[in-house]
């Protein structure tokens, strides 16, 4: 795994990684989220992208991701748990998936994460923000990251009934994460329903 940035030398170099596991082979069968599907479909995220997973949890955001920008892209992994970046790191081997490279970071801290500014592709912030009452700075960090035009996918949940979901009371507003990421000066792409139990909103950086 590398620290620098890869740029493809012309798109015919770039391929996708169609050997790994899918979603459902790696994690199990999901009911609540399809992130193949959401990455691909709603984002766009297309092969030599970078992209980073603030705030990776599980990695299936991660795995996707990489699975789709392939060798000659990269995806950092991002967790203020080491314990989930040790995971990752195992999955990425079991799995053979050699463009993620692991970052510890507290989201919470303005310009702490060690990822170059300005050189994502993509952020994605996936139930990450119901853990936190600091939206703001966990929104600017990401903001930090991206490139000029680079694309912000926040999901999170929208449904907080099941005995499975996180309490009511940290249910995440969407018009407020609206109105922060206006302060930031990130332009709403799409607002989209990203399975029966989360919402999903993509911003573009100005």
């Amino acid at each position: 795994m590398t620290e620098e940035n890869t740029i493809p030398a012309t798109a015919a170099d770039v391929k996708p990684i169609t050997t790994a596991p899918t979603q459902e082979q790696t994690f199990g069968k999901s009911e609540l989220l399809d992130a193949g599907a959401i990455l691909k479909d709603i984002l766009g995220i297309k092969a030599g992208n970078i992209v980073g997973d603030l705030g990776a949890g599980g990695g299936m955001f991660t795995t996707q991701s990489a699975m789709i920008v392939g060798n000659q892209g990269q995806v950092y992994a991002v967790d203020v748990m080491k314990n989930i970046l040790g995971e990752i790191e195992s999955k990425a081997r079991m799995t053979g998936l050699t463009n993620i490279k692991t970052i510890w970071s507290n989201l919470e801290m303005v310009g702490v994460t060690k990822i170059k500014e300005a050189s994502l592709d993509f952020a994605l912030l996936v139930n990450i923000l119901f853990q936190s009452t600091k939206h703001f700075e966990i929104l600017s960090e990401a903001t930090r990251l991206l490139k000029p035009n680079g694309k912000l996918l926040i999901v999170d949940w929208s449904n907080t009934a099941p005995g499975f979901a996180p309490p009511s009371d940290r249910q995440v507003d969407p018009e407020t994460i609206k109105q922060r990421a206006n302060q930031l000066s990130l332009t709403l792409d799409q607002e989209f329903k990203a399975g029966n139990y989360h919402f999903g909103l993509v911003f573009i950086k100005a």
